[in-house]
């Protein structure tokens, strides 16, 4: 290991469920003080803040809309009022092409609520703008506020989307694919900085970015394929922190699979094993278990429906 996260403080924002919640579970549990910043918290992810309220490790809760960044600037304030010295960002909060900011949905067409004259993408804010802020925002707290020569993490989501095609979700896969890059451009600021920033590329996760989503869960057949648990994503990204190389296998210490070192610019995909995504010549994700939804054409013919409707993406301005 190189480090350990016990007596440290993580921000991580989408954490009132999902893979991040899961992750500011495992760092709790770990000894490590944790922000949730989000909307709101779900029952089970109130049950974990209620738990450590005090102690050692504790856990606050900083409602947070990750589009405004003044909010994004507040939490890193209350984290350092609560707990001192930040040493874990995780941007995670993120949307799944959902019905109101939809490529397939353009602004002014309903369910959406991108305005026409808005100028922007409300699933692009938050998947993309908010971990471009959240990091420069980290960065600069790190650099500020460091009273260690303790090393210094970001950890993104990214996703088997952001090396895929799926005509299903446009906007998503290219949010996705910017994750990546983003964290390959920052690469170097572990070997100059001592600042780590990395991902996981998730396959498909049994999260309610899913299953509270009869659009979306649809996609995936149960007879064939498999679902990957946001605990497995999560053990990764602790990995992530605190080792220098991961196993083949989620939370294999044998060392019988392949290795991969860790270091910045490292994406690691979470099917139901673990596999680095290359920067050139990746074979892609392929079928692994844990990275198909078989039934994507159901919601690509939705998508050839809505095309075929007359004036489809036109302004209405």
């Amino acid at each position: 290991m190189a480090l350990s996260v016990k007596g440290r403080t993580a921000i991580v924002t989408g954490a009132g469920s999902g893979i991040n919640l899961a992750f500011a579970k495992l760092l709790v549990e770990n000894g490590c003080n944790v922000l949730i910043a989000d909307l709101a918290l779900r029952p089970e992810a109130q049950v974990l803040a209620d738990k450590h309220s005090s102690g050692l490790a504790r856990v606050v809760f900083q409602q947070t809309n990750v589009a405004d960044w003044v909010q994004l600037e507040r939490m890193f304030e209350i984290a350092e009022k609560e707990f001192g010295e930040i040493d874990i960002v995780c941007p995670g909060a993120g949307v799944y092409e959902p019905h109101w900011s939809n490529f397939w949905r353009p602004p002014g067409a309903a369910p959406s609520k991108d305005s026409i004259a808005g100028g922007r993408y409300a699933l692009v804010d938050i998947n993309v703008t908010h971990p471009i802020r959240t990091s420069q925002l980290a960065i600069a707290h790190f650099l500020k506020n460091r009273t260690s020569g303790r090393s210094k993490h970001i950890v993104h989501i990214s996703s088997i989307a952001g090396q895929n095609a799926n005509l299903a979700a446009p906007i998503y896969c290219a949010t996705k694919h910017a994750i990546n890059g983003l964290v390959r451009a920052l690469a170097d600021l572990d070997k100059k900085l001592g600042i780590r920033v990395t991902a996981v590329a998730p396959g498909v996760i049994k999260t309610p970015l899913w299953t509270d989503h009869p659009e979306k869960i649809k996609m995936v057949d149960d007879s064939t394929d498999s679902w990957v648990t946001p605990e497995e994503v999560a053990t990764v990204m602790l990995a992530l922190v605190q080792q220098e190389v991961v196993g083949e296998v989620i939370g294999d210490q044998s060392g019988r699979g392949p290795q991969y070192p860790v270091a910045g610019g490292t994406i690691l995909e979470v099917s139901k094993t673990v596999r680095a995504v290359n920067q050139f010549n990746d074979p892609g994700p392929g079928n692994r278990p844990g990275n198909t939804a078989s039934d994507h054409h159901h919601v690509e013919a939705e998508s050839y429906q809505l095309l075929a409707q007359k004036g489809w993406g036109l302004s209405k301005l």
